[in-house]
């Protein structure tokens, strides 16, 4: 499916958003975050149905310029967590590596059994579910970490949002992402009717070229932080010129991947103010990023 024309992929997402929005008769919303895949998604979801409403959960993680311009369409809801991001990490831990290490590493360091140490420190018997070698050396880092953010900020708003309305959600996820994502989507398919939380991801099967091939085709505006699509010389890939991706700017998940300069290098140029705030030391006011990093970083193979 991911080899498909990119025509044939559009034909088959309006296909399933028809499915999910006949089935809960009008009843959903998408999951609207500024970003490049969901901006893609609400053009074609609107492009069917014009009245189909958008929430923007407003996490005061984003860029200034993506919330802009997330807030800058018709229909669009604002939804807000319970806790900010400073709070998120004095109580349960900073977001470091991935979301899947950064889990592990919290269940090995507050396991009440030795199995679960085990488990998480060697793996289970088919050897999965541990701390990867080169991580291993964050067990001992002088902070804490979790993969609890994602959750506070992002899924527990959007469940609340769906609880309070009944409404379904629509989102713009895509399998190429990461495995697990991948293994979700090999197991529910695109339309999940039938999970406990019933979830839409009709973008699953798209690749990074598709959606910036669709938003050249359709001359979609994207957020400022983006900057425009080009052609690679080499590769003949479409690019952007700016962020890749945009998401959480305090995220340090994929850091190490990032190369030089990475994306709190660029953070410090485009928005100096930020930059020091999360740099600047908790005892400060800030978010103790730069130690973290430091650590993060420092210990790294990458």
């Amino acid at each position: 499916m991911a080899s498909l024309p990119l025509g044939a992929k559009v034909r088959m997402t309006e296909y399933r958003i028809r499915q999910w929005y006949e089935n809960y008769g009008g009843d959903v919303y998408i999951s609207f975050s500024g970003g490049k895949d969901s901006t893609v998604l609400l053009d074609i979801a609107r492009n069917l149905y014009s009245d189909i409403e958008a929430v923007f959960i407003d996490t005061g993680l984003e860029y200034p310029e993506v919330r802009k311009f997330a807030k800058s369409f018709d229909n669009v809801t604002v939804v807000r967590p319970e806790l900010n991001f400073k709070q998120v990490i004095l109580k349960y831990g900073y977001p470091v590596v991935s979301k899947e290490q950064s889990q592990y590493i919290m269940q090995y360091r507050n396991a009440t059994s030795e199995k679960t140490k085990d488990t998480r420190w060697n793996g289970n018997k088919y050897g999965r579910g541990k701390i990867s070698e080169k991580w291993k050396y964050l067990v001992d880092a002088p902070f804490l970490i979790s993969d609890k953010c994602c959750n506070v900020m992002k899924k527990a708003p959007a469940k609340k949002y769906e609880h309070d309305t009944g409404k379904k959600p629509i989102i713009a996820t895509m399998a190429f992402e990461s495995k697990l994502r991948e293994s979700q989507w090999l197991q529910s398919g695109c339309n999940a009717f039938e999970a406990t939380r019933p979830i839409s991801k009709p973008m699953s099967f798209w690749t990074e070229q598709d959606v910036l091939q669709y938003v050249t085709e359709h001359n979609l505006k994207l957020a400022k932080p983006y900057g425009h699509i080009i052609e690679d010389i080499d590769s003949g890939d479409l690019k952007t010129t700016g962020c890749e991706r945009t998401g959480c700017m305090f995220c340090m998940y994929g850091c190490h991947l990032d190369g030089s300069p990475n994306r709190f290098d660029r953070m410090k140029k485009t928005d100096p103010k930020i930059y020091e705030y999360c740099m600047k030391d908790l005892e400060e006011g800030g978010l103790g990023l730069r130690n973290v990093l430091d650590y993060y970083l420092g210990g790294s193979n990458e």
